[in-house]
């Protein structure tokens, strides 16, 4: 892109249905920035959710966008923004806003300009039960029993009786596990007997990011996927021996342009891939949904978690989440 553009950006919250809780606390809204780039005619969109997991926040976003403001109005174009910019939320916005703008512009789909052959088609996506009670947690997998995946949030003493509880309440249910960091060495064995004693099919990140050696010289009854300790390729070498699989999310990675070579580097080293997301809405889920279409794992209900979604939003029908309408994204 050479022609001069307009850069817009605005903090947005987003209230969630109720409060969302895992290992690390509870939140009852979603933080995002939202990037709007146009040439006068045309204009592309992105959301990103800053996280303070990655010492990111909204502000820190919003200022680290605004120093490339003269760069990306000048024609900063997406190969060039992948060494401008860090991975992480500030460029995940620009990333999809840039991709959606040439989409709008060359009358195109996205997934053709990324090479993809055929439409996205619709996915079955995770329903994730938050972190509280046995019995809170089973009440929620009972109301969502009719769900084809679940994702349940563990990580606090007691996850034993959690995720017996939930297999009780929804035993049809596939079953998948987020430790969020919130297990250590002299508990793993005895969470992860118990999570293939209840049939989970997949544990994500049960150990902090930088302490996940022990996974390397334990027998893992499940496999074992990658998040907090996997961001951009670059982090891949670390994790083999430890991990299964790597859980690829755009506010990581840095947008959809990093997504889509980590997901090819990744299953060049036998990793499977899990497409997860933050809370967030419609927005920033729609790229993601390009990316899930190799995946093993989709997780992408962070608009089913909020109390309401933007305009043209994604389609939910039970366990299906569709792609993206033009209007959205794409």
């Amino acid at each position: 892109m050479t022609e001069n553009l307009t850069l817009r950006m605005q903090a947005e919250r987003w209230p969630i249905a109720g409060a969302f809780t895992i290992s690390r606390g509870s939140k009852t809204e979603a933080e995002v920035v939202v990037v709007e780039l146009s040439d006068g005619r045309y204009r592309g969109r992105g959301e990103c959710v800053p996280y303070t997991r990655y010492n990111e926040t909204v502000d820190y976003v919003l200022n680290i966008i605004g120093k490339k403001i003269s760069d990306i109005e000048n024609g900063l174009d997406r190969a060039a923004l992948q060494t401008a910019l860090p991975p992480g939320a500030a460029r995940n916005a620009l990333d999809c806003a840039l991709w959606d703008l040439e989409a709008k512009r060359r009358n195109r789909p996205v997934h053709e300009l990324a090479g993809f052959a055929a439409r996205a088609r619709a996915l079955v996506t995770a329903l994730t039960i938050s972190l509280n009670s046995a019995d809170e947690m089973a009440a929620a997998a009972a109301k969502a029993s009719g769900r084809r995946l679940l994702k349940v949030k563990l990580g606090a003493p007691g996850d034993s009786a959690r995720i017996r509880a939930v297999r009780a309440a929804a035993p049809e249910a596939e079953l998948i596990v987020d430790a969020n960091e919130g297990w250590r060495a002299d508990n793993l064995a005895e969470n992860l007997a118990a999570c293939a004693e209840a049939g989970v099919t997949l544990v994500e990140q049960p150990l902090p990011a930088g302490d996940d050696d022990a996974l390397a010289t334990i027998a893992r009854p499940i496999p074992i996927c990658a998040d907090e300790s996997v961001h951009d390729r670059a982090s891949l070498p670390a994790l083999v021996g430890k991990y299964d699989a790597i859980n690829i999310k755009l506010d990581k990675t840095g947008g959809l342009t990093e997504a889509l070579a980590l997901a090819d580097a990744a299953e060049r080293m036998g990793f499977s891939l899990m497409v997860g997301c933050m809370i967030s809405t419609s927005l920033s889920l729609a790229p993601a949904m390009l990316v899930a279409q190799r995946a093993r794992v989709v997780d992408l209900d962070g608009a089913l978690l909020l109390a309401r979604d933007r305009p043209d939003g994604l389609r939910y029908e039970g366990s299906l989440v569709y792609p993206p309408s033009p209007a959205l994204w794409g």
